[in-house]
Parts: structure tokens; sequence; C-alpha cells
């Protein structure tokens, strides 16, 4: 009694060992087995044979690949152990069968397929049973199977151990493709059963840690796959692709990936998830995805279809399954990108965990292969993300990945690029200085800064630095080194818009002509350094020149709507205004929703056409404005907009809202804009719908109203609204040209709804004061528009007229100065100066300003220059 109990004792343990690979054990347990079971050595014999080839192929390890070829010297123990538990025919039944299973993987090992496949089939692999078997027996099956699929892709097809010879017959074909099937069946059941036995052994392991002796076998995380574990798991997915047979792969990954997952598998369900989430992106489209939870289509434009009638249906199966993951309010992806999303996140997690950070020289390939995982994951999140356009989720992403990064360019690069779609202008910035340091030749990084520092964050001295850097390369920077002539170009030009001090303006202008005619020079068929040259002459006043640059541009670049707008606003300074309405409408055949184009012919149509004509075009506006952002009334519906479901937020800053002045150079922003729905373009009772609808849009934008200054555009959900305040803007002062104030205050009060201290909207405020004959109002409105931007010059001159009036010239002569300081090349101001030092009796002064102004007024356009943007 006590022998057998000692016995059942120590089978266990040598069943416990061959679970978890514990081999160095196994020979002493086979000499303990030996001595109480004498007449059970075949036993010994088969435990000492597996122990050998498995601690042989953990020395020599299989490589994926590879093909083993020939006999090993160590291996000829192994099958003097395995011949002999086999010849002797004393081993139970599920002994005699392991043997065979190891005799047949042994011969893989050497090269021998055929003898291999041999002992195969005297097991009949399909009759062992699954539901009760010990742990190390499913490995065992797993590993037969898949070396079996092994073993009859290694030997060819018209084996004739195998088929029959193929002659071409039909018969041969089906041969052919039933081999093919078997093979893909057999990988398929060794990647099922190898799911389970790693399902088992990680419950096994956890309940021996809890029950067993303080001197437990090896972790999970110690444990490998192994080569046939391995194979079985990938291989079937990969024979489904190489067959063209998509449909299959994207069914086997999916399969994989919802099987409980354990910690030995976490790599590989990383490997897959991934790889699955690169098919779903760039082999499967919406029309031809299928829900993980349903049958995949018999017939898919996936599949190859030469292979439509040869395709391999599951016809197995199993005793036993792997358990996969069940449950009520489980997440089902519904297309193709969601579902690469969410496999892409969870491999992001994972990455993020195993990332291996140690820079020590011992762990150096380790993390090398992190974060090359890590990269690919984060290569297709930005494929995946940027498709829907959500930059933000994005750049958090790759925020993440930042604990990869030292060092690393790429990371830092993508994080740059995330940042500056997302619209995170100031800190793609500080990203990008990091991208110069790691790779400081590329001239193309302080570009993309000096674009962003130019644009929307207008930082023009931290832009010169930038664009120093790109010039300083000098013969490294290649044909970019033109393109650093023309950012430093732009940020003299902005500056000198910029500057007070007419001193200041001339010096920035002179820098910015000759940055221009260099950067023309080094890249003579570049229109955007032809087009700048031209529109920095324009501002400068020097037409005849800036005509002939713009049309250099034209003639490389004829459909550029900036080069078209430019040309029409030269037209216009040479008071051609029928040519350059005829231009306006050309450009806007090709550019139809750009408001730009739009604001200059409601300006040159009033010229040669009349008001009313100019009014029917701003109705056009409002209507391209509701079609190009599909807006809706806020107050017919809870739901709003997607525009605005991303800002809505509290009131608090809204009246520290202002609209970018019509003169502003970076208004061009403005060409994106959008219409809530108004009955009618011009009725008073319009305003009341409006009126509604500013209620909520003011709690929608006041967020981004805290960061919007005086006349710097800003992108996002404040945008489409700015547009449309200037519209209704553009519409009153029509009125207003025709003597009309009841109308121009309608209109103007539709901006004040949304933007009421804007000083634009004060502005035309006082303007209709003033046809009204309310002085005092007037000059009210002025001050107050003055106190929201004291630099703005037509209402400098309003105010200064009104001043006049009121006979108060000195002050009025000091607002005029100011303006004057602020833009030199306003010609009304400049009459509106000599008007006031007439009254004053300062003839000579007078003249001498009455004629600049007369110069000025010569070339001045119907809309300022700088209405066109600058931007790299």
């Amino acid at each position: 009694m006590t022998a057998r109990k000692s016995g059942s004792r120590l089978e266990t343990e040598i069943e416990r060992c061959r679970s978890e690979g514990q081999w160095d054990k196994i020979p002493e347990l086979v000499r303990q087995l030996s001595a109480k079971l004498i007449s059970n050595d075949d036993l010994g014999e088969l435990l000492l044979g597996e122990c050998k080839l498995q601690t042989y192929l953990k020395e020599n390890p299989i490589k994926q690949g590879s093909s083993p070829r020939g006999p090993r010297p160590k291996l000829v123990e192994v099958r003097k152990h395995l011949t002999a538990a086999l010849d002797r025919g004393n081993l139970k039944a599920d002994y005699l069968q392991e043997a065979s299973l190891l005799m047949a993987k042994l011969c893989y090992v050497e090269g021998e397929y055929r003898d291999a496949l041999g002992h195969y089939s005297r097991v009949y692999m399909d009759d062992m049973q699954l539901p009760g078997a010990p742990v190390y027996r499913l490995s065992m099956i797993a590993e037969a199977y898949a070396t079996k699929g092994l073993c009859l892709e290694k030997v060819p097809a018209a084996s004739p151990s195998l088929s029959n010879k193929n002659t071409g017959s039909p018969s041969s074909n089906r041969s052919t493709t039933d081999r093919d099937q078997e093979i893909i069946t057999c990988y398929e059941k060794s990647g099922d059963i190898a799911l389970l036995y790693l399902q088992e052994a990680e419950k096994a392991l956890s309940a021996g840690i809890q029950n067993r002796s303080p001197k437990p076998g090896p972790t999970a995380q110690d444990q490998e796959l192994g080569y046939f574990l391995e194979t079985g798991l990938q291989r079937a997915h990969v024979i489904h692709f190489k067959n063209g047979n998509l449909t299959k792969g994207v069914g086997r990954f999916r399969e994989i990936l919802r099987a409980v997952e354990t910690r030995t598998t976490q790599n590989l369900r990383m490997t897959i998830a991934r790889q699955l989430a690169e098919i779903l992106l760039r082999g499967m489209c919406e029309q031809s995805y299928w829900s993980p939870l349903e049958d995949p289509p018999t017939v898919s434009p996936l599949d190859d279809p030469t292979r439509q009638g040869h395709t391999h249906s599951k016809n197995y199966n199993l005793s036993r399954r792997p358990r996969v993951y069940s449950g009520e309010n489980l997440f089902c992806p519904q297309e193709n990108t969601e579902e690469a999303l969410l496999l892409l996140l969870i491999s992001e997690s994972m990455a993020n965990r195993d990332a291996v950070l140690s820079r020590i020289p011992e762990h150096n390939n380790d993390r090398i292969i992190s974060l090359q995982s890590a990269s690919v994951v984060y290569d297709l999140l930005t494929i995946a993300l940027g498709r829907r356009g959500q930059y933000e989720m994005l750049s958090e992403c790759l925020e993440r990945a930042m604990k990869f990064a030292f060092e690393e360019f790429h990371l830092w690069y993508q994080l740059a690029l995330s940042l500056m779609a997302a619209g995170k202008s100031a800190r793609a910035v500080k990203v990008l200085k990091e991208c110069i340091r790691l790779k400081p030749d590329d001239p193309t990084i302080p570009l993309l800064a000096v674009k962003l520092c130019i644009g929307a964050l207008h930082w023009l001295d931290d832009g010169e630095c930038f664009a120093k850097m790109v010039i300083d390369m000098g013969e490294k920077a290649a044909e970019f080194r033109a393109k650093g002539f023309l950012a430093i170009g732009l940020v003299y030009s902005l500056k000198a818009t910029d500057a007070s001090l007419r001193s200041m303006q001339e010096d920035y202008q002179r820098k910015a002509l000759g940055a221009f005619q260099r950067a023309q020079s080094l890249s003579p068929t570049d229109h955007l350094a032809a087009f700048y040259l031209a529109l920095q002459l324009a501002v400068s006043r020097q037409i005849p020149e800036a005509l002939g640059y713009v049309r250099q541009a034209l003639q490389l670049q004829g459909d550029d709507v900036h080069s078209l707008h430019l040309l029409a606003l030269l037209l216009s300074a040479q008071k051609h205004y029928h040519d350059g309405l005829n231009i306006i409408e050309m450009a806007l055949s090709e550019y139809p929703e750009n408001f730009n184009l739009l604001y200059t012919k409601v300006k040159l149509e009033s010229m040669c056409r009349g008001p009313e004509e100019a009014l029917l075009t701003c109705k056009h506006m409002l209507q391209i404005w509701k079609s190009f952002y599909n807006l809706t009334n806020p107050s017919d519906s809870g739901r709003g907009s997607s525009l605005l479901d991303r800002a809505m937020a509290d009131r608090r800053q809204l009246n520290a809202m202002t609209l970018p002045d019509f003169s502003d150079p970076e208004t061009d922003g403005l060409h994106d804009a959008n219409i809530l729905g108004f009955s009618s373009m011009f009725s008073v009772c319009s305003v009341h719908a409006t009126s509604i609808a500013a209620s909520r849009v003011e709690q929608a934008l006041s967020e981004v109203a805290s960061s919007l200054q005086s006349s710097a555009p800003k992108h996002g959900p404040l945008h489409p609204w700015m547009t449309l305040a200037q519209i209704w803007l553009h519409a009153a002062e029509v009125y207003i040209s025709m003597s009309k104030p009841a109308e121009a205050s309608a209109c103007t009060q539709e901006a004040s709804n949304l933007f009421p201290t804007s000083h634009n909207v004060l502005y035309t405020r006082g303007q209709i004061a003033e046809l009204r004959g309310n002085i005092d109002e007037a000059k009210r409105w002025y001050e107050e528009a003055l106190s929201i931007n004291p630099t703005h010059v037509k209402t400098m001159q309003r105010l200064g007229l009104i001043l006049q009036q009121l006979q108060r010239y000195s002050l009025s002569e000091k607002v005029l100065r100011d303006a004057v300081q602020v833009n030199s090349t306003a010609h009304d101001v400049w009459n509106s100066l000599g008007e006031v030092l007439q009254a004053q009796g300062n003839a000579a002064a007078a003249t001498e300003c009455f004629l600049t102004a007369l110069e000025l007024e010569a070339s001045s356009p119907i809309l300022p220059f700088t209405i066109i943007p600058r931007a790299l």
C-alpha cells in the first residue's frame, strides 16, 4: 500500500515536471521510478527520451524559416530511448501514443519528414481525447499537429507516399486541394489546442502556487511558446493570406484574439493584433467588412477570385476548445477602422506596459526590439486616427510614446506633426526644437517651425531664428535654401505690418524685398517666390513692378488663387476695376467658396455695377456659408452640431471676443465658413432667429474666445462664426453706401449677436450713427472701438473727422497723425489730416498732406493688399 501511494505521488510529480517543462528533474525522478517499479522501465525510456529531446531543442532552438536536416550526434541517445520504449510494447496505450509522437517529432528535427508522417499515420491523432488529458499531453498533441503540418509542407505534393502522381487530371488537382486543406486543418487544430494548453497550464500553475511546496516551478513569464506551438498559432493565417483567402485569414486572427488571454501569449497577441489592424486598414474597405460576431461571407471581394472554388472551410470539431471571452454588454466594432483602432489601442497598451527602457548594454537588443514594435503600432495609429481626423487623440497617444523616445527622432517628429494637425501650435514648436537637435542637418524641420511661428502663433522673432537656421545651412539645405529666404522674407514682411514707426516699417520692407529677391533668384521656377515678391512690391506701392512678378507667378502656376487675387487688387490699384472684377469672377469659377475673393467682389461690384449687385453677392455668400459648413440654428435642435459639441462651455468671456480686421494679412483663413439658416437675408425679422442662436453660440464659443486676440484669426469652432459676422458687416457697409441706415443696422445687429464687442461691429455702428446725423453717438462708438483695438486705422480716421466737426482740431490732428504712423499708405487718412491742418490755417502742411493723399490714392487698391495671407 505504501509503495502504491509512493508511486502515485512520484507519477504526479513526473506529470507536473513534464507540464512545467522542468526537464532537469526528470532523470532523478526516472531513477526513483525504476527503483520502485522495476517492471516499468519502458516508461523510464520514454521519459528520458523526451527529456533529452526537449533539452536539445532548448539548447539548439529551431528558428522560423529554417529547415532542419540530418541526424545530430546528441539525438542518437534520444532515438535509442524512444526505440526501446516502442519496440518492447510494454507501455500503456496512452504512453505508446506519446512515444510515437515524440519519435515523429525527432524525425522532423532530423529532417526525416516522410518517416515522421509514417509515425503520425499510426497514431490516429484525431482519436486522442482532449477532455481530462494531462496538461503536458495537450502540449504534445498541439506540437504534433504543427509538426505534421510542417512535414506535409516539406514533402513534395507529388510524393507517392502522399498522393497519386500529378498528371494534371481533375482527380490529381482535387488531391492537391485536399492536401492543402489538410495542412491548414493541422495548423488550426494545433493553434486551438495550443491555446487550450496555455490556458490550462496557467490555471494549474496558479493553483500550484497556492497549494504546493515553497519551491514552485518557473513562472509563466519564464515559459516560452517554443517553435512548434508558435508555428501552430501563426502558420494557418499565413497560408490563408498566401493563398489569397483574406476572409479566412482575418477570421483565424479573430479566433485567436477572442481566446482568453494568458501571460505566455501576450507578445504573440500584440503581434497578431497589430497584423490584423494593418490588414483592416490597408486591405479592407467598409463595404467588405463584417462584424467579428458574424459568420464571414461565403464570397468576398477580399479573396482571390481565381481561387473562389478552392476556399478552405473548417471541417473539424475538437472535443474540447479553448475558452473565449463572453458575457453581456461586450463592445463589438461595427466597421473596419473602429476594429483597427481598438486593436491598436490594445497593442499600444501592451507595448507601453512591456517597454524596455534600460540603457545598459546588456538590454540594448531588447530595447531596440521593444522600440521597433512600439513604433509600428504608433505608425498604424497615425494612419487609423488620421483617416478620421482625430489628431487630438493621436497626439495624446504619441505623448505616451515619449517613454520610448529618448534620442529617437521618428517618434518626436510624429508627435510634432500630430500636434500641428491638432492645432496645438505652441507645443508643436517646442517638440520641433527637439527634432532639430536630433537632426540638425534637416532643413524641413525648421521650415515647419517657421510655418507655425508666422501663422497661428505670430511668433515672428522665433520664426526669424528658425528661418536663419535654414539659410545658415548653406549648400547642405539644397533646394530648401530658397524656402529659407522665402520664410525670412515673410517674417520681415509681417514685422513691417506690425511696426508702429515708419522707419521700422521701411527697414523691414527693404529686408523683405531683399529676401524674396534672393529666394526668386535661387528658385526661379517657384511660383511662391515670384508671388511673394510681387505682394511685397504691391505693399510698398511699386505697382508696375508688382504686376510683372505676379504675371510671372501665374505663368508658373496659372490657377494659384492668391496670385489671381493679387492681380485683381493690382488692377484695382490702377483703377481698372472692371478688369479686376473679371479676374475675381474667373478665380471664383475655380474657388467658389473662397470668401476673400467674395469680399473683394462685393467691393468691386459696388464700384462697377452698383450696390444692388453687391447685395446679391452678399446673399450668395450667406448661402455658401450655410452649404459649406452645413451648420443649423443651434436653437432648432438640442443635439447641435459636431462643431459646437467640441466646444460647449459657459459664456464668461464672450464679451472679450473681437473680430479680425478686414485688412489683417491673415484673414484668408476666413475662406471656411457657414450659416445658421436665415429665412431672409436682411430682414429685420431675422434678428430674432439669430438672437436665439447667439445665446447658444455664446456658450459654445466662450472657451475658445479666451485665447482670441484682437486681429489674429483662430481655427476651430470659433472660425465659422467669425466669417458669418464678416459677411453681415460687408452687407452693412453696402447699405451704408446706399444711405440705408435701418437695413445697415439690422445687418450689424446680426454680427453683434455673435460678437457684441468686436471693434469692427462698433466701428460699423459708428458709421450708421454718422449716417443718421448723430455725431455724439458716432463719437462714442468710435471711442469704444478704439478702446478695444487702439490701432484700427479706419476708426481713427472717422474719429478724427468727427473731432474736426466738433472743432477740436488739436485732438483731431493727434488722432490722425497716430493713424498715419500705423499705416502710412492710407490715403484717406492723409486727406483727412490735410483738412484738419487747413482748418487750423497751416496751409503748407495741409498741401503736403493733400499731395501725399493724391499720390497714394493713385496706387490704392479696392481692399488692402494685406488681405492676402502671408504664410509658408
